[in-house]
């Protein structure tokens, strides 16, 4: 009996192997089919070859362009914007580099939107397309608002609320400068119902925002009213952020005299650390109740602020000021920078969204610096007016060129602290501006 059961197992363990066998060469037959592929590569003569490579080079793609060659977004491309086009953009990034690197305008941002704008433009390659690496980066963080609420986030972390909170008053430069964003929207209305353009109201309002000089609050508002127009927006908003020492600084000047120009200011009062910590959640309470639609960056944005001024999390204070806000500034320059092709970028529509972005911006720093003048025309103590041009939330470009403008006059005239006040209060003013045009147009 047991010689009969032994002779059973090992019966049965040489059946069970067989079929293992049998399975596993089924298993690599099949592999083998289905991984083999039939030979499609044609052999060509070598003068040949040589053609077809000089054919794909980028000098012919610009010299010959090829007529069914598509865009990023997918369309068919005109002959000028293939050739010609790109050269001129190229162009630009080149003078882009050069404002970064000799004059120093805003490197970090100027460099890596100048860059992504040459890479966008190289032909063939369709780098910003949507399986590009510059269109994975703009679908990543640009297009559903993520890098702007991340720079929010970064700029809280880096603001200090003391010059604000000790001269509160400031705070009105920050809402007049407002004054170019509204100015705008109404302009914009007007160019389009006299048939100059062909912007609808969500359009208009989106465009407005320029005016404010905040490239978050630029983007995020685009997304939500005019996603159409989102890299024009917010190729716009930077190109005019990087350049605000270039287009502040006449403005300053024709509307000031040299006696205000040299008025010192002093620091009123200390600003307590409860001030400092109450005041974040005090601003982000007020905009729940009365305008919940802002409350995605000005949120943000008081939570950078809040972790810094807490002063028990260094380690994420210090993240939100360093490399996150690095890490996502250069994604989203280059992802700007997408937008930067020559057939997005040098259109009637992206035209018009220039013209009136620099009204818009240059409304915006007057009105600011005539809101400084009058408030001098009160008693109390007097306000250089070349603060209220940082009014504008380009932070802390703004306060920076009032500051140099400043000392050009007296090199003893200290104004940078005094122009974050208002420079602060223009980040909140702009937010707040993008949400009341939400609420009223979405």
């Amino acid at each position: 009996m047991k010689n009969i059961v032994i002779k059973f197992l090992a019966l049965f363990m040489l059946l069970a192997f067989a079929n293992t066998t049998a399975g596993a060469s089924e298993h690599e037959a099949v592999a083998k089919a289905s991984t083999h592929k039939e030979e499609t590569y044609v052999s060509k003569p070598f003068s040949e070859m040589i053609m077809g490579f000089l054919k794909d080079t980028g000098v012919v793609a610009l010299v010959n362009p090829d007529p069914n060659e598509l865009s990023a977004n997918g369309e068919h491309m005109s002959s000028f914007h293939q050739g010609l086009g790109r050269v001129i953009m190229i162009l630009i990034t080149f003078f882009l580099f050069w404002l970064a690197i000799a004059k120093g305008f805003e490197p970090l941002l100027l460099l890596p939107i100048a860059f992504g704008g040459f890479l966008a433009n190289i032909p063939v390659a369709n780098i910003a397309g949507a399986h590009g690496f510059l269109g994975v980066i703009y679908n990543m963080g640009l297009s559903n608002e993520m890098f702007p609420i991340i720079i929010f986030m970064g700029v809280g972390a880096m603001t200090d609320f003391g010059p604000l909170l000790s001269n509160p008053k400031t705070a009105l430069l920050g809402g007049a400068a407002q004054f170019g964003i509204f100015g705008t929207l109404v302009g914009a209305v007007a160019l389009s119902h006299y048939g100059f353009v062909d912007f609808t109201l969500q359009q208009a309002s989106a465009i407005s925002i320029i005016g404010g000089a905040d490239g978050p609050t630029s983007i995020f508002i685009a997304t939500k009213l005019a996603p159409e127009l989102l890299g024009a927006i917010a190729v716009a908003s930077y190109s005019y952020m990087a350049m605000v020492p270039i287009i502040q600084p006449p403005i300053m000047k024709a509307l000031t005299t040299d006696a205000e120009r040299k008025i010192k200011m002093t620091t009123l009062r200390h600003v307590t650390r409860l001030e400092k910590l109450v005041f974040p959640i005090l601003v982000l309470s007020l905009a729940i109740m009365v305008l919940p639609e802002s409350t995605p960056l000005i949120g943000a944005f008081m939570f950078g602020n809040f972790l810094k001024e807490s002063g028990v999390v260094e380690r994420l204070n210090d993240t939100l000021q360093n490399a996150l806000i690095n890490i996502t500034t250069i994604f989203l320059g280059l992802g700007v920078g997408s937008k930067l092709a020559a057939d997005q970028f040098l259109v009637p529509d992206t035209m018009f969204i220039m013209i009136l972005g620099i009204i818009a911006f240059s409304v915006g720093t007057a009105a600011g610096v005539l809101m400084a003048k009058l408030m001098n025309l009160f008693p109390g103590h007097k306000i250089n007016p070349l603060i209220g041009s940082a009014g504008v939330s380009a932070v802390p470009m703004a306060a920076r060129v009032s500051n140099k403008v400043g000392m050009e006059y007296d090199r003893t005239n200290m104004l940078l602290m005094h122009a974050m006040g208002p420079n602060v209060a223009g980040v909140i003013g702009s937010a707040v501006a993008a949400g009341v045009l939400i609420s009223l147009f979405q």
